[in-house]
């Protein structure tokens, strides 16, 4: 496995940012694995999904072993996405001086809010943010076997605010209650603004990711988002159309395969409009396509957002935004690389959307997802105030 590009930009006062790009599940998670091994003082490690699996047994064992020479390593688990491990999976951590929570462990009133997050924290000196699960179905290239996914990893300022929230996240953790958040934040951790830490939370107030995005796009030339579900707001894309009408190449890639049949009837009900506003719209086809980033000219999302409305209003959602040409160029010739295993979806396609039962199926998917989910999740924060 060849090494992954590591990019530097100037700064004269702070010292830059270190952005390393993993295109596929396997290379990131591998990343991740030696980065665990190599840790000197502290292990953090946040997820939705950690699985009893050949993946999750490895990570378990390199956890296990970093804790046993005396690494201090902290294990924070969504309670719903991670609830089928076994009672005694982290017995062997704990064991060693290692510490494992679950967040939000379902129950009546509360199961609807989910922490989303992928972030792993190194040394406090590295940080790992990405799409990947812990569990086998990420390990591969994408192409011949294993989901389409990956990240980034960077070192940096920007630490400082993804070890607040963790820290912050992991007290929330042993609350049967945890407060109302009012609404996430945009951290740059320093004095650098070149990568901002996006933090998506449940409750009140704008998302950092919906903000950021919407003012980026109101200059971008070229864009290119990849999503694995994609159901973003009204506003949201008539933004992404009006960019396409000022003048901007507009491509949107998304899931030819997915582990969420309605997601993709939901998705597709949205594609007619798109493209005669002229965006482009594209399917991945080898595999289920569970990546999440976006390059709009020089700058990259990449994190665990998707662009639906669980991941905007209502998941615990990390993601990052870069300004950098170098990455945005990697990034960008990793979209290209994926159009080439992509169909393009064309308006004469829709036509095959628009029988009387697909169209019910669709606008069934669309309510369910896009508007039943998000009225649910709303009771629930309703009951926290």
């Amino acid at each position: 496995m060849s090494r992954p590009t590591v990019h530097r930009s100037r700064c004269a006062a702070v010292p830059p940012h270190r952005l390393a790009w993993f295109g596929s599940g396997h290379a990131f998670l591998q990343a991740q694995v030696d980065a665990i091994e190599a840790a000197k003082t502290q292990v953090r490690l946040e997820t939705y999904i950690f699985s009893d699996s050949h993946v999750g047994r490895i990570f378990g064992d390199v956890l296990v072993a970093a804790a046993r020479r005396g690494v201090r390593v902290e294990v924070l688990l969504d309670g719903f996405g991670s609830g089928g491990l076994p009672e005694d999976f982290f017995a062997s951590l704990r064991a060693a001086g290692g510490q494992q929570k679950y967040f939000n462990q379902p129950r009546l009133g509360r199961w609807a809010l989910r922490d989303h997050r992928k972030i792993l924290l190194i040394d406090d000196t590295t940080a790992f943010v990405g799409g990947c699960n812990i569990a086998d179905e990420y390990d591969g290239d994408g192409v011949g076997h294993g989901w389409r996914d990956g990240g980034v990893a960077v070192t940096g300022t920007v630490l400082v605010a993804l070890r607040t929230e963790f820290i912050e996240q992991w007290r929330r953790a042993d609350r049967k209650q945890w407060e109302l958040v009012r609404g996430g934040v945009a951290r740059q951790g320093g004095s650098r603004a070149d990568v901002l830490a996006l933090l998506m939370k449940p409750g009140v107030g704008p998302s950092p990711l919906r903000t950021a995005l919407r003012e980026d796009l109101k200059r971008a030339q070229d864009i290119v988002l990849t999503s694995a579900y994609f159901l973003p707001s009204r506003r949201l894309r008539a933004q992404i159309r009006h960019a396409r009408q000022r003048g901007a190449r507009v491509r949107v890639l998304l899931a030819g395969k997915s582990d969420v049949a309605l997601m993709a009837m939901a998705s597709q009900s949205l594609y007619r409009g798109l493209m005669r506003a002229g965006v482009e719209v594209y399917e991945y086809q080898p595999q289920v396509l569970h990546a999440k980033t976006m390059v709009l000219d020089d700058i990259v999302y990449v994190g665990s957002s998707n662009l639906d409305p669980r991941s905007l209003r209502i998941n615990f959602e990390v993601m990052l935004r870069i300004k950098s040409a170098k990455l945005a160029s990697e990034v960008r010739a990793q979209f290209e690389a994926d159009l080439g295993h992509s169909r393009k979806v064309t308006l004469a396609d829709t036509v095959g959307f628009r029988s009387w039962w697909s169209r019910l199926k669709q606008r069934f998917a669309f309510f369910l997802l896009g508007r039943l989910d998000p009225w649910i999740a709303r009771e629930h924060l309703r009951r926290m105030r």
